[in-house]
């Protein structure tokens, strides 16, 4: 059953909804949002209209002034929705068919449920281009924070256990490649969005001649050479969602990378690892105790990854049973829709103001204390053994002995002797104990994709031009 407008109402029934019913199925408090696109449309399709004859030069004209006019309005401030007219299509109708009588023939052959899913296209085009640029903006910030702590070593963590050495930058740079995969994700799910539906008609097409290609053409719904997108089954082009899902796994998962990188920097802000200092703008205190400097952005980045999920979760099982084609449940996309765009877009904004404050810091002598412990580089003797022809598994189980004796005697890795090495095996010599010098232990790690000192200047590189 298509959505019903008020006008369509006093024709088949006899009087309107109750107000406890049109308050449950108004839109307008929140579909307001898509007005611009709405407009857009609709000049778009009034173009169109006159190209087959239904309005004339001066009705389109009329119209194309009305509508403009409206719009002028509504950015203004100076239009008041009323929620008696249910949704965002139907105010702009209404509105528009006062001022211009022509406006009456706008709405031939085109529904609300072709319109609808034109709308939410056109504002989701504009939403993923703004994100883009704003993931963009934040992998600038992590480049820009590594190459300003290019020479910052710190132990890297596997089971949050200190595991190897790595270069802070090398840290920061594996989130800019998920950023990256993020977007890879994003301009994959723009090719789907970037089809045009209108001319679907509420289920059925339409009778009338429409020139489809030249609406999809005047609203950009092109491919990169040019030619016109189009939705070519009626019945799923007024009922498809799946790019707005798309879109929703797409945040998602860019949300969930939020969530990992807000979770570091609020270890590395904490007491116990020291590692930074994060600008007091992006921090708030405690109500009760006055030494408190929370983390509060970043545990806000961390928290929004559930909304965000759960928006996806509400959109699968809103979709999941829906016989075809548009069903009145599709109104409930747009909130979800609409807070999943707002909350990452602020997330990407809100991280990459904090990383490029000049006040966000790194704590260097603390970093470095905690990069010379020794026992990071187990796994470089072990490869010093290896090298001497020992295969690689018993090299593991003779330097799982030295750690051992190392805690035994509560020494440090570097600090036992050769003597005592050799106790264990013999084939350590003398050049065993220069495995732990941290900068040629750096210095060697430069294979495609290690957190080598060469290496980790070529990526810094790379992307600091790919960004640009």
């Amino acid at each position: 059953m298509s959505k019903k407008s008020p006008v369509s109402r006093s024709g088949r029934f006899a009087g309107g909804p109750a107000a406890d019913v049109a308050q449950f199925t108004e839109s307008i408090s929140f579909d307001w949002r898509l007005w611009r696109h709405d407009i857009l449309g609709s000049l778009a399709h009034a173009e169109m209209l006159h190209k087959i004859g239904v309005l004339t030069r001066r009705e389109l004209h009329a119209i194309v002034r009305g509508l403009d006019t409206i719009g002028k309005e509504i950015n203004a401030g100076q239009f008041t929705w009323q929620a008696a007219l249910e949704d965002v299509h139907m105010n702009l109708e209404a509105e528009l068919t006062k001022r211009v009588p022509a406006g009456a023939k706008l709405h031939t052959a085109r529904s609300r449920n072709d319109q609808v899913a034109l709308d939410v296209r056109l504002w989701l085009r504009d939403e993923i281009t703004a994100l883009l640029g704003e993931i963009a903006d934040l992998q600038r910030a992590l480049v820009a924070l590594g190459e300003k702590n290019a020479e910052v070593i710190i132990p890297g963590y596997t089971h949050l256990q200190r595991a190897q050495p790595v270069y802070l930058a090398h840290h920061l740079l594996a989130y800019v490649e998920m950023l990256e995969r993020d977007c890879e994700r994003l301009w994959d799910c723009y090719s789907r969005v970037n089809v045009c539906p209108l001319g679907s008609g509420a289920i059925a097409g339409s009778t009338l001649p429409l020139d489809r290609r030249l609406v999809a053409k005047l609203l950009g719904f092109v491919n990169a050479r040019g030619e016109a997108q189009l939705t070519q089954n009626s019945m799923d082009g007024v009922s498809d969602r799946d790019f707005l899902i798309e879109f929703c796994a797409a945040a998602a998962l860019l949300a969930v990378h939020f969530s990992r990188l807000a979770e570091d920097l609020i270890l590395w802000a904490s007491t116990e690892f020291n590692f930074l200092h994060l600008a007091d703008a992006y921090t708030t205190g405690s109500s009760l105790m006055p030494q408190k400097k929370n983390p509060d952005i970043a545990e806000l980045a961390r928290g929004k990854t559930g909304r965000v999920v759960g928006n996806l979760m509400a959109l699968l099982t809103l979709l999941k049973g829906l016989p075809m084609t548009y069903n009145r449940d599709l109104q409930e996309d747009k909130e979800r829709l609409f807070d999943t765009a707002d909350t990452v877009r602020a997330t990407t904004r809100l991280l990459a103001a904090m990383l490029r404050h000049q006040d966000t810091r790194f704590n260097r002598p603390v970093c470095a204390a905690a990069a010379s412990d020794a026992m990071l580089l187990a796994t470089d003797l072990a490869d010093y053994l290896v090298r001497k022809g020992m295969p690689f598994r018993p090299a593991h189980h003779v330097v799982g002995a030295v750690v051992a004796l190392a805690e035994k005697t509560g020494k440090p890795l570097n600090q036992l002797t050769l003597a005592e090495l050799q106790a264990i095996d013999q084939t350590f010599g003398r050049d065993a104990l220069g495995v732990f010098n941290l900068k040629t232990a750096m210095a060697k790690r430069n294979i495609t994709g290690a957190p080598g000192t060469k290496a980790v200047a070529k990526q810094l590189a790379r992307w600091r031009e790919q960004l640009s």
